[in-house]
């Protein structure tokens, strides 16, 4: 079985610049002051040494440093990167009129919703909304529009099956119903924060 193991310089430098070290390290400092002194006697090295250990005992354990994951503004930089891929795929895509239009309605909601102005800042105030979001982005529409496209290719072969283009226009009518509410929810938390800033200006004026 293989394993992945720091090597021995990595680890001693590792130590060394541990708060374990430097804690022990200062306490073996007091030790040396207790012998220069002639506090410590003959047994100076036991005492040095005792210190140091107590000291890297006492100090606190290493904390690792948190993952850096990326915010809400830099996920919608990515995601506007995406919904570019994804109209790219779909330009190559033979859709009927009716799920074709679907898609358009679809098309504008989302874009509005991923617009760099106002609709976007309030996105960012709402992470469950850029997840909701990029899943209609990354995987429903992609899902919706592939399945088609390869259920179509199968019914011209057993004529007299039921159409796939009729799942396709209720997919994609589903998924503007929930980004059109999720712009209605984006709307009105808007509308709450502006009457919050009102009514705290309103109280902060009878209060001067």
């Amino acid at each position: 079985m293989a394993t992945n193991r720091t090597g021995g310089p990595g680890r001693l430098l590792g130590y060394l610049e541990s708060r374990k070290n430097l804690a022990g390290g200062a306490a073996g400092l007091v030790g040396l002051a207790l012998t220069f002194t002639g506090l410590a006697g003959a047994y100076w090295p036991v005492v040095v040494a005792g210190l140091y250990g107590a000291g890297a005992l006492l100090a606190p354990p290493e904390r690792p440093a948190a993952p850096d994951f990326p915010d809400a503004a830099e996920q919608l930089d990515g995601l506007r990167g995406d919904f570019a891929t994804l109209r790219e795929y779909l330009a190559r895509i033979e859709l009927p009129p009716a799920a074709g239009g679907k898609l358009a309605e679809l098309d504008g909601l989302i874009e509005a919703l991923l617009d760099p102005g106002w609709v976007g800042e309030a996105l960012v105030l709402d992470p469950e909304a850029v997840y909701a979001l990029s899943r209609i982005i990354q995987q429903d529409v992609p899902e919706a529009v592939d399945a088609y496209a390869r259920t179509r290719w199968w019914t011209r072969l057993t004529p007299g099956t039921e159409p796939p283009e009729r799942h396709l226009e209720r997919q994609l009518a589903l998924l503007f119903d929930e980004a059109d509410a999720m712009a209605s929810a984006l709307r009105e938390a808007e509308a709450r924060r502006q009457q919050t800033h009102t009514r705290y200006l309103e109280e902060r004026g009878r209060g001067a």
